[in-house]
């Protein structure tokens, strides 16, 4: 290949991958570039020994293709071992998450919470899958798919149970999943696997639910959804090997909103359209990077624009929060603590640029306050929104990390 060509490949393959590097460190965090940011720096944050690996190899092999070592040149090879450097960085910085995961059940709210007696090896977050980093379906898991849990046939209606195959439980704690994607995208097929997987092969029934979307939809169809959900399954899970007497629920970003709401109105009549007597509450909750803040609040939202305010005003809520403000408060999680909360393990990541890192730090400060169940916190450095769709190092963690924890509460509960 002429070297004329091969140089300019060279020095753009360097100053991409370099400039991917520094927004996975420094993100953009003003509209209209966060979600751009995210996307830019997702994938780069949470696989980047592949992706070091990957700049490497092109490096070396780019490199000894141009034998006119020019300036041009040296800036290149520059720009691609700066590349491998800040990407081999960004796994060390991930492999410490451990000891954040170790301090904050160790400090929460409530006393340390610790599963004794529980292998917290992994299960299915085994070493060779964060190779593969897609986490694809483990045949030993079997996944009961599209049960109606509202009885009206409707595809958002619907629910998949998920459990290992061999040794099926017979009542095995319960974990109802909830999906994210902005209250307008997303389904039940595609989020939290890594969570799923690592419970379902430890003998835990998992639930992952569809609920209806904007703008079809108009808040509260979501958590109402949510909530007859969560019905379905205190009533029928036995009969899936599922022990409703524990019953824990999670998500990520609006499933994570969602899930915090769940665990903090149960029996909300409201809510609760036409099964107003039915149980909705859970023992526990782990909602990841959610957005419990949805009025604009400054406090919460910092920095940040208007952009989600924007979106839950024109496509959910179909109203805006100046001049209907009620649906909004009653619509944030960090709104609706009292005592009575269940247990709750909340993640965020302090690099995520499409919830605030303010927006779960403050959360779980008004649950230590108010909350009489324990409460713990874990707060990530440099991990984007959704780190936890692909099982890598940072994600192994805090699923493992959610397994202590709900193992902890569950021990807490009496059987």
């Amino acid at each position: 290949m002429f070297d004329g060509g091969v140089i300019w490949v060279f020095l753009a393959v360097g100053v991409v991958f370099t400039l991917l590097v520094l927004n996975a460190y420094v993100p953009f965090r003003r509209e209209p570039l966060t979600v751009l940011s995210f996307f830019a720096g997702f994938l780069i944050d949470e696989v980047p020994v592949h992706t070091g690996v990957l700049v490497l190899a092109g490096t070396v092999v780019l490199a000894a293709d141009v034998h006119d070592h020019s300036a041009v040149w040296w800036v290149a090879l520059g720009f691609g071992l700066l590349a491998v450097v800040g990407n081999f960085y960004l796994a060390v910085v991930a492999h410490r998450v451990g000891g954040l995961v170790d301090h904050a059940l160790e400090t929460a709210a409530g006393g340390p919470i610790r599963a004794e007696g529980v292998d917290l090896r992994p299960a299915w977050a085994v070493g060779w899958r964060m190779v593969l980093a897609v986490p694809f379906r483990f045949r030993g898991i079997r996944r009961i798919r599209n049960i109606d849990y509202a009885g009206d046939g409707l595809y958002r209606h619907k629910l998949d149970i998920i459990h290992r195959r061999a040794d099926a439980p017979t009542a095995g704690p319960v974990l109802v999943y909830i999906h994210g994607g902005a209250w307008v995208i997303g389904d039940k097929r595609e989020q939290g696997i890594p969570l799923v997987h690592e419970l379902a092969a430890r003998g835990w029934v998992c639930v992952a639910i569809n609920y209806r979307l904007s703008p079809k939809a108009t808040w509260p169809d979501q958590i109402v959804d949510c909530k007859r959900a969560i019905a379905w399954v205190r009533e029928h899970i036995a009969e899936y090997g599922g022990d409703p007497n524990f019953l824990a629920v999670s998500g990520g970003s609006a499933g994570g909103h969602l899930a915090a709401l769940v665990g903090l109105t149960p029996g909300d009549p409201a809510w609760q359209p036409g099964f107003e007597d039915a149980d909705t509450s859970v023992d526990a909750c782990v909602p990841y990077y959610g957005v419990h803040d949805v009025t604009g609040d400054p406090e919460a939202s910092g920095v940040y624009g208007s952009g989600l305010v924007d979106l839950l005003q024109r496509r959910v809520m179909k109203c805006t929060v100046d001049d209907e403000p009620a649906p909004f408060e009653q619509a944030s999680p960090d709104r609706r603590i009292t005592p009575s909360a269940p247990s709750m393990f909340v993640v965020q990541g302090s690099n995520d640029t499409l919830v605030p890192p303010q927006v779960g730090r403050r959360f779980a400060e008004r649950l230590r306050e108010r909350s009489e169940s324990p409460v713990a916190y874990l707060e990530l450095p440099g991990a984007q929104h959704a780190f936890d769709v692909v099982l890598s190092i940072r994600s192994r963690h805090t699923t493992l990390g959610t397994v202590r924890f709900l193992e902890g509460i569950r021990s807490r509960v009496p059987r």
